[in-house]
């Protein structure tokens, strides 16, 4: 209960700065900055190395993948079938496929699992999300908004120098490994930033207007990440007969909303900037209730 607490008053909190202009109007960006650069890695550092070597560590992956390459072809169809405007469609192809799997992701999974589920949500989000947004993002994005070109390289170098995943990267190296206890209590202190931090700078950036004419692809764009994301997930795990706290964990992070770097990749591209906003504020209030009934159905 103290985590969803804790939640909820750091996104109220970082609205209120927000409608109060309390802060620079680019603090999100700075505090988001906090935590990919610093707060995450030393989650990444600290819990990684817990794991044990096996297939568990790829089921996470394998859902990820599975649940956004479907999402990906269910928008297209649907977007296709509602004659929707090449803008339209690029952003519903971001925010309707990428998942807040990270900010919000982590402290949902943690509020819900405990410490001991971080390091596969990290693996989901690192290995998953954060790769389908550098490749997958960067390609919609650049396609949808009339560019000519996708320098693959550029893609490839930004993978590689991204903090999260050069350091977990590194911490593949410690499985197994245990930390002098100064190492473990300092990684302890920053990767426990990344709840109020993070959570506050999506305070700031929660958009909710919602003119008539965006309706159909909102409702479309959240039906598909709120609701058929997970339930594809399920799917997957049914098919090979998985179970146990990795799979449970895999299912609630395909099941959080919408990715705000997504978001806010479409607005940069000119993908529909209100419709994306919009998407991404209301979806991540609305996930908090949609994985609270997920979480009940998938453990009881």
């Amino acid at each position: 209960m103290e985590n969803f607490a804790l939640i909820f008053v750091a996104m109220l909190i970082g609205y209120i700065i927000n409608k109060r202009n309390i802060f620079p109007k680019n603090t999100p960006i700075i505090l988001n900055r906090f935590v990919l650069y610093i707060s995450l890695p030393a989650l990444v550092l600290l819990k990684v190395p817990q794991l044990t070597f096996s297939f568990e560590i790829v089921i996470p992956i394998i859902i990820a993948w599975s649940v956004m390459g479907v999402s990906a072809v269910v928008v297209f169809l649907f977007c296709k079938s509602m004659s929707f405007s090449k803008e339209v469609t690029g952003a519903l192809m971001l925010v309707a496929v990428l998942g807040n799997t990270s900010f919000v992701g982590i402290p949902v999974i943690q509020a819900y699992f405990g410490n001991s589920a971080l390091p596969y949500a990290v693996i989901y989000d690192q290995l998953g999300s954060f790769i389908a947004l550098s490749t997958y993002g960067t390609f919609i994005s650049t396609y949808y908004s009339n560019e000519n070109s996708v320098d693959i390289k550029a893609i490839l170098k930004k993978i590689f120098t991204f903090p999260p995943f050069l350091f977990l990267f590194i911490s593949m190296f410690f499985i197994g490994q245990t930390f002098n206890p100064v190492v473990i209590s300092v990684l302890e202190s920053l990767a426990q930033t990344i709840v109020p931090l993070a959570l506050v700078a999506v305070g700031l950036q929660l958009r909710f207007k919602l003119p008539p004419e965006d309706i159909k692809p909102f409702l479309g764009a959240l039906g598909v990440k709120l609701i058929l994301s997970p339930l594809i997930a399920i799917g997957i795990a049914s098919i090979f007969f998985w179970e146990g706290e990795v799979v449970l964990i895999s299912i609630m992070e395909a099941g959080m909303g919408p990715m705000i770097t997504a978001g806010a990749l479409a607005s940069m591209a000119g993908l529909a900037p209100r419709l994306s906003s919009a998407i991404v504020g209301y979806g991540i209030l609305l996930s908090f209730l949609t994985t609270w009934f997920l979480h009940a159905y998938i453990t009881s």
